[in-house]
């Protein structure tokens, strides 16, 4: 019995720790922390400086005095068992009972609703009214996960990378033509670069 092929050796690079916001929804977004999964998991949200990156460029604000330790523990679990439902979406596999049930007992708590401010020069959005705490935080990424589920347009949308190495969990765009790639800037250069390099080498091997 031959031995199981090898998965593609690459390396760690400071681009491949790169937190991404493009995977087209909050709790996309969270599962795209952890990126290579196939080949060797990369940890891009692994300390509170980490975190708090990923929370401004998502967009959600902790209110001041939020234990980070705690909450990126928190988005560790979520983000496992966001992941295990949303490609269960693609492969067909059963998610774990566990991760339905963590996701049901985190969207149950509501997050604060927003308010407005009356000024003298009009209305803007109260102050503070933004500041989530860790179990509005973690509410708001479970309840998104849910309404992906439950949209069935959405769920159509949802594709992965076709780069072996990335294979990350994106939603297309809403129209236009759908992507192969999660970028082409990224996976879709590297894929074109190594398909011109393998059709290189082919001819340079059938010259005399």
């Amino acid at each position: 019995m031959g031995a199981a092929p090898q998965a593609p050796r690459t390396r760690v690079t400071a681009r491949a720790r790169d937190l991404r916001f493009d995977a087209g929804s909050l709790s996309l977004n969270l599962v795209a922390t952890v990126g290579r999964r196939p080949v060797g998991p990369v940890e891009r949200m692994g300390d509170a400086e980490r975190l708090a990156a990923w929370c401004r460029g998502v967009g959600l604000t902790p209110a001041p005095g939020y234990a980070a330790d705690a909450l990126l523990r928190a988005l560790h679990s979520v983000r496992d068992a966001a992941y295990d439902i949303a490609s269960s979406l693609l492969d067909g596999h059963h998610p774990s009972p566990a991760s339905v049930d963590l996701v049901n007992a985190l969207a149950a708590g509501e997050p604060p609703a927003p308010r407005l401010e009356l000024t003298a020069d009009g209305l803007r959005p109260a102050p503070g009214s933004d500041l989530l705490t860790e179990d509005a935080l973690l509410s708001a990424v479970a309840r998104d996960l849910i309404t992906l589920v439950s949209d069935e347009s959405r769920r159509k949308r949802l594709t992965m990378c076709a780069s072996e190495v990335c294979r990350m969990l994106y939603l297309n765009p809403a129209s236009g033509r759908p992507r192969q790639w999660c970028s082409m800037r990224r996976c879709g250069n590297t894929a074109k670069a190594a398909a011109h390099r393998r059709r290189r080498a082919a001819t340079d091997g059938n010259r005399p």
